[in-house]
């Protein structure tokens, strides 16, 4: 199992991290590293997140459209590693639109740049297998626009390690929580598959990628085993002890327009790269094996 703790050679010597976008799972990846000995800087877009992440040893800086950094260089110096975990939005890549030319002249001095990207790109396949050399195929604008956002992020100057991340799931943000709340869904669409990957798992794949570097290298980040959502909140459901939601069609609930983009879509995403380049034996496989640990820690 890959622990990535001090002195395991998966482990990146500690340097210092900026982070464009500390969302959940960039905070997950920030808090590994510091554990390690990390200097780690990065944005937000709340002064309540900022002074939160302050208060975990995370120098917080506000980002967004309306607030550029004011002197990128200096917020830059020193460190060994960016990440770029901000999304695109309707006019492109806020953190190009707003800092390209200066990350361009910078980049020379990090050693590793990365992007997380979304398996979104690679749009419906019917259920079908992908892997990291199909074609890419998005198949509405959310997808396009995180295609042409890491399209520029993998060209030069920046080479950047590019991660296709599936469904996100962790502590506070899983079937489990959804079932909690009472908002879980089963939605009967035959042939619905969707993958996902635990928060902790894509920490561990981008500091494997850190340790061992490869610029411009694509990686799909995601368990080893796709699966109807619907099949996952009746699992949340048997762990909890609770009677699953009745099954809906899609015309019969009311889900959001972001939402409701992901139903469009169903493929099995392979994640045979990261364990055959980045040597990644996986804490949690499947959903299977992820909802009861989390059940087990209270999560």
């Amino acid at each position: 199992m890959t622990s990535l703790l001090r002195g395991d050679p998966k482990a990146p010597s500690p340097g210092r991290l900026f982070v464009f976008g500390l969302g959940y799972s960039a905070r997950c990846l920030a808090h590994r590293l510091l554990a390690l000995g990390w200097q780690v800087a990065g944005t937000c877009r709340d002064p309540d997140k900022q002074a939160e992440l302050r208060k975990e040893g995370i120098e917080a800086h506000l980002f967004d459209r309306a607030h550029p950094i004011a002197d990128i260089a200096a917020r830059l110096a020193g460190a060994s590693h960016l990440l770029v975990s901000v999304p695109p939005d309707e006019a492109g890549d806020p953190v190009l639109d707003l800092h390209g030319p200066a990350l361009a002249s910078l980049v020379e001095k990090i050693g590793w740049v990365g992007y997380l990207s979304t398996t979104g790109v690679y749009g419906d396949r019917q259920g079908g297998w992908v892997d990291e050399d199909s074609p890419l195929m998005p198949s509405n604008a959310r997808g396009r626009r995180r295609l042409a956002a890491e399209t520029s992020w993998r060209q030069p100057p920046f080479n950047a390690h590019i991660f296709r991340l599936a469904g996100i799931y962790g502590p506070g943000r899983s079937a489990l929580d959804a079932v909690r709340q009472g908002k879980a869904k089963r939605i009967d669409k035959p042939g619905q598959v969707f993958s996902r990957i635990h928060v902790a798992d894509i920490a561990a794949i981008i500091m494997a990628s850190m340790a061992g570097p490869n610029p411009g290298r694509v990686y799909n980040v995601c368990d080893g085993d796709p699966a109807p959502p619907g099949d996952v909140v009746a699992f949340a459901c048997d762990l909890l002890g609770v009677e699953p939601p009745p099954l809906q069609s899609l015309t019969e609930v009311d889900l959001s327009p972001m939402a409701l983009s992901f139903y469009n879509d169903s493929k099995r995403v392979s994640n045979r790269r990261i364990k055959a380049e980045l040597g990644i034996d996986l804490i949690y496989p499947s959903y299977r094996v992820g909802l009861p640990a989390l059940l087990a820690a209270g999560a």
